[in-house]
């Protein structure tokens, strides 16, 4: 090296540069992973995993209990309207009011209840504040929430769909 050579300012040395890169580029990506991790929340991840397992066998339980009473319905969806005939065993269904749960498969802003009122004979009509379409699992219960029978379907349908021990519950 000779004396005449001038030095060049910190900042504009190649090697600086090269070894700073990698450790603020980790600093950097580091506080946006801390960023992200505090501001989201994590829906998969369940506190109580246990209540969560006796639910599940409760809802099991509901669905043996339907299979115990020989539980059978057909629903059917005609624009705003629900018609749906239940029979057990010993034949017609007789309770006050039946609930049909409709549930969106991505989308539970979208979910709905209907109370379906007794008609007589096994036959329950309810009403829907708007038609509806697409695919959806259903969900019908009784007044005291002790048996279940569940299904999917596609809307609107043009075939009652078939829901207890003797079908799939599929539509």
């Amino acid at each position: 090296m000779t004396d005449n050579t001038v030095a060049k300012p910190w900042f504009r040395e190649p090697w600086f540069w090269f070894l700073v890169a990698f450790p603020m580029a980790s600093i950097i990506w580091c506080a946006f992973m801390i960023t992200v991790a505090l501001n989201t929340e994590n829906a998969m991840v369940t506190d109580d995993y246990s209540k969560e397992g006796r639910g599940i066998n409760m809802e099991i339980a509901r669905d043996q209990k339907a299979a115990d009473l020989g539980l059978h319905a057909e629903l059917e969806f005609s624009d705003r309207q629900v018609s749906l005939q239940v029979d057990t065993r010993d034949g017609k269904a007789d309770f006050p009011y039946l609930v049909l749960n409709l549930f969106h498969p991505t989308l539970s802003a979208q979910d709905r209840i209907i109370q379906l009122q007794s008609a007589g004979g096994g036959y329950y009509t309810g009403n829907l504040h708007e038609p509806i379409d697409g695919r959806w699992y259903l969900d019908i219960r009784g007044p005291s929430n002790e048996w279940r029978l569940k299904g999917e379907t596609n809307l609107p349908s043009e075939t009652a769909l078939r829901l207890g021990t003797e079908s799939e519950g599929r539509g």
